[in-house]
């Protein structure tokens, strides 16, 4: 796989990542598409480095499914440190 096409590929799997993970944790995150890229690709690494850890097969259905589960991970690390959702109590 040539430079291009890595980075090209690694953009649309951040992108695809990232919205994933926007839409598993509750609330609405007001992000660009800029920031749900970049948040894609750092669960990519986080789930990359997982999948590592446990000898997985990169490109793997189950290192894609730790690659969405990172981008979770980073997207609930980003929403505390910058404080912009808090948790909300259940209305009955």
């Amino acid at each position: 796989m040539g430079t291009l096409a890595f980075i090209i590929w690694t953009l649309v799997i951040g992108f695809i990542a990232g919205l994933l993970a926007r839409a598993i944790v509750p609330g609405k995150d007001a992000m660009g598409i800029l920031a749900t890229i970049l948040l894609g690709i750092v669960g990519s690494f986080i789930g990359a480095g997982i999948a590592a850890l446990l000898h997985l097969t990169p490109g793997s259905i189950v290192a894609l499914v730790l690659t969405i589960g990172g981008a979770v991970i980073a997207l609930v690390i980003f929403n505390a440190i910058t404080g912009r959702k808090k948790a909300r109590p259940p209305t009955a």
